[in-house]
C-alpha cells in the first residue's frame, strides 16, 4: 500500500489508492497517445497537406522546415518555464490547460482557411499553438505520474506511458496514410474528439498532490534570459539551413551569426542569474546529484543521436529505396511508414519491459545496454548500400527500437526518483526541455551534413547521369534547382524530373528522344542518381549518431547505488539509500 502524501497550499490531503494511480496513468496515456498520433500523422501526410494547400514542392523547404522544427522549438523553450510554474500553481491545473490548448490547436489546423504561402504560414502558426499545449502537458506528465506511483512502480508506469506514445506513432503512420487519401484536413480532425474526451476526464479526475508549502516568486529575469536565449539560438540554427544569396545554406547570413551569438550569450548569462537569486526556476543544485545530472545529459545526447537521423531514414526510403523497388512517388509516404514499423515495434516491446525491470534491478544496466544497442544499429545502417536487402535494414531498425526502448523509461524514472516531490515539476520540465532541444539541434546538425554534402556532390552526379541518359540539354535547368529542392520534392512524393520537364520550354523537351524521357521520368533514374550523392552524407550521419550514443552509454554506466526521495507526512526526508540487489546488478547512484 502506498504512503499518503499531503498536498500543500490549501489543497488538503489526497489519499492516492490503487484506483487513483491507474486513473492518472490512463489520462496521461490518452494525452501521450494523442500527441504521438498527431505527430506521426502530420509527418506521413505532409505530401497530401502541401498538395491540399497548393504549395510548390521546390519552394516549400522553408515551410517544411518550420512545420517539422517549429513544434520542437516552441516546446523546448517553454518546457522549463511551464515546469516551474506547475510547481508554483499546480501541475494538474496547468496539465489540464495544456490538454485543452492542444485540442484547440487541432481544431484550428482542421479549419485552415487559406492556400498557398498564406495557408502554409497558418499551418505553422496553428502547429505552434499545439506546441504550447504540448509544453504544458510534457512538462507535467512525468511529474504527475511520479506523484501517483510509488518508487517501485514508477518505471513500469513510465514504460506503459512510453508504449502508448510509441503505439501512437505506429497507428499514426497507418491512419495518416488512410485519412490523407480522402482529405488532408481529416489528419487534424481525428485528434479533436480524443482531445475533448481527455480534457474533460482530466478536469474531472486529476487531483493536486504536491503543491509547495511556501510561496515562490516568478523568476522574471531567469525566464527572460532563458526563453529569449534559447528561442533566438534555435531560430538562428533553423534559418542557417535555408539558402542565403548564392550559398545553399545560411551559416554565413549575418542575421544567423548574430542570432546564434546573442542566443549563446543569453544562455551563458542564464546560469549566472540562477545562481544569484533566491528562488530560481532552473535548479542548478539538482545537478549536484550525480544520477540526475548524468541521466539528463545522457537523455540529451540520445535525443541528438536519434532526432534528425529518423527523418533521414524516411528520406532514404521515400526518395531512393521505395521508388527503386517499384513504388510510385505518390505512394512512398505511406509505405515509408509501414517499412519503419520494426523501429516502433522495438520501442513497444522493450519500453514497458525495461521500465518494469528497472524498478527491480535499477536503471544503469538497461540505460547503458540500450545506448550500446543503438550505436550498433547505427553502424549496421552505415554499412548498407542504397539498394539494400530489407530484412537486414529491418533488423537494424528493430535493434535501434529495442535500444531506445531499453534506455527511455529507466532513464526517466531515474531522473524523477532523484528529486524531492516539490521539485518534480521543474525537474520534469528540465528533462523535457533538454530532450526537445536535442531534437532541434539534431535535425539542424544532420540536415547540415546532408545539405553540405549534396551541394558538392549532387551537381556533378546529376551532370554525368544526364549525359549518360542522352539528355545533356537538361543539365542547366536541373542544376539550377537547389539540391535540397530535389531532395524534398522526392520526400513529398513528387518526381522532380516531371516537374522540371513541365517547366522548361517545349523546344528543349522536343529535342529529347521519347525513350530518354521515359527513362528520366521513370521511378528508378532519379533515385539512383540521388543515391550516389546522398549516401556518403547519410553514412557520416550514422557514424556521428553511433559516436554520440556511445558517449551516452558511458555516462549511463557511471552510476552506483539507487535512491529515491520518500514522503513522511508533510515533510520530505533526506534521500533514502536502497542497497544493491543481492545478485549484484547495477543500480543508480547519488552523491
Amino acid at each position: 500500500m502506498e504512503k499518503n502524501e499531503t498536498a500543500g497550499s490549501g489543497t488538503g490531503p489526497v489519499k492516492k489508492g490503487i484506483d487513483y494511480k491507474w486513473i492518472v496513468l490512463s489520462i496521461t496515456t490518452i494525452e501521450m497517445f494523442m500527441v504521438s498520433v498527431n505527430g506521426s500523422m502530420t509527418l506521413i501526410s505532409l505530401p497530401a497537406i502541401f498538395n491540399g494547400i497548393n504549395i510548390d514542392p521546390f519552394t516549400s523547404f522553408q515551410y517544411l522546415l518550420w512545420v517539422l522544427m517549429g513544434y520542437s522549438l516552441v516546446t523546448a523553450t517553454l518546457l522549463l518555464s511551464f515546469g516551474r510554474l506547475s510547481d508554483m500553481y499546480g501541475r494538474v491545473k496547468l496539465y489540464n490547460i495544456g490538454f485543452a490548448i492542444f485540442t484547440f490547436g487541432s481544431i484550428l489546423l482542421f479549419l485552415t482557411p487559406d492556400k498557398g504561402d498564406a495557408g502554409a504560414i497558418e499551418l505553422i502558426v496553428f502547429r505552434l499553438v499545439q506546441a504550447v499545449g504540448a509544453s504544458f502537458t510534457f512538462s507535467n506528465s512525468a511529474a504527475i505520474l511520479t506523484d501517483a506511483f510509488p518508487p517501485n512502480e514508477r518505471g513500469k508506469a513510465l514504460g506503459l506511458n512510453m508504449m502508448a506514445f510509441l503505439s501512437g506513432q505506429f497507428i499514426g503512420l497507418i491512419l495518416g496514410g488512410i485519412l490523407a487519401f480522402f482529405n488532408w484536413r481529416y489528419v487534424f480532425l481525428i485528434s479533436v474528439p480524443v482531445g475533448i474526451l481527455g480534457t474533460i476526464w482530466a478536469f474531472l479526475k486529476l487531483k493536486e498532490t504536491s503543491l509547495p508549502k511556501r510561496a515562490r516568486k516568478i523568476d522574471v529575469w531567469g525566464n527572460i534570459a532563458f526563453v529569449a536565449g534559447l528561442t533566438i539560438f534555435l531560430i538562428g540554427i533553423t534559418y542557417a539551413l535555408l539558402p542565403y544569396g548564392q550559398d545553399p545554406m545560411g551559416w554565413s547570413n549575418p542575421w544567423v551569426i548574430a542570432s546564434i551569438f546573442l542566443g549563446v550569450s543569453l544562455l551563458i548569462v542564464f546560469p549566472i542569474i540562477e545562481s544569484r537569486i533566491e528562488d530560481p526556476m532552473f535548479r542548478l543544485s539538482l545537478f549536484k546529484n550525480r544520477i540526475f545530472s548524468l541521466a539528463n545529459i545522457a537523455g540529451f545526447l540520445s535525443a541528438i543521436a536519434r532526432g534528425g537521423v529518423m527523418f533521414l531514414l524516411i528520406m532514404l526510403l521515400q526518395g531512393i529505396w521505395l521508388p527503386l523497388h517499384g513504388y510510385s512517388y505518390e505512394s512512398t509516404p505511406f509505405w515509408a511508414g509501414v517499412f519503419m514499423l520494426p523501429l516502433t515495434a522495438g520501442f513497444m516491446i522493450m519500453g514497458p519491459l525495461s521500465g518494469w525491470l528497472s524498478d527491480k534491478y535499477g536503471s544503469r544496466l538497461f540505460a547503458t545496454s540500450g545506448m550500446i544497442l543503438v550505436a550498433i544499429s547505427f553502424l549496421m545502417l552505415a554499412m548498407l548500400p542504397y539498394n539494400f536487402d530489407y530484412p537486414i535494414f529491418a533488423i537494424a531498425l528493430l535493434i535501434m527500437g529495442l535500444g531506445n526502448g531499453m534506455f527511455g523509461a529507466p532513464n526517466i524514472a531515474a531522473i524523477m526518483n532523484a528529486v524531492p516531490p516539490e521539485e518534480r515539476g521543474v525537474a520534469s520540465g528540465m528533462r523535457s526541455m533538454l530532450q526537445n532541444s536535442g531534437m532541434v539541434i539534431s535535425m539542424a546538425m544532420f540536415f547540415t551534413i546532408v545539405i553540405v554534402s549534396l551541394t558538392h556532390t549532387f551537381p556533378p552526379e546529376l551532370s554525368v547521369s544526364l549525359m549518360n541518359a542522352g539528355a545533356p540539354n537538361l543539365i542547366a535547368p536541373m542544376i539550377a534547382i537547389p539540391p535540397t529542392g530535389s531532395l524534398f520534392a522526392a520526400f513529398l512524393g513528387y518526381n522532380p524530373v516531371r516537374i522540371i520537364l513541365a517547366a522548361v520550354p517545349q523546344s528543349v523537351v522536343a529535342a529529347i528522344s521519347p525513350a530518354t524521357i521515359a527513362t528520366l521520368t521513370g521511378i528508378t533514374w532519379f533515385p539512383t542518381t540521388l543515391a550516389q550523392a546522398f549516401m556518403p552524407s547519410l553514412r557520416i550521419s550514422f557514424y556521428v549518431g553511433a559516436a554520440i550514443s556511445l558517449v551516452a552509454a558511458v555516462l549511463s554506466v557511471m552510476r552506483g547505488s539507487k535512491y529515491v526521495y520518500e514522503i513522511d507526512g508533510q515533510n520530505s526526508n533526506p534521500p533514502t539509500e536502497i542497497p544493491e540487489p543481492e545478485n549484484g546488478s547495477d543500480d543508480d547512484m547519488s552523491e
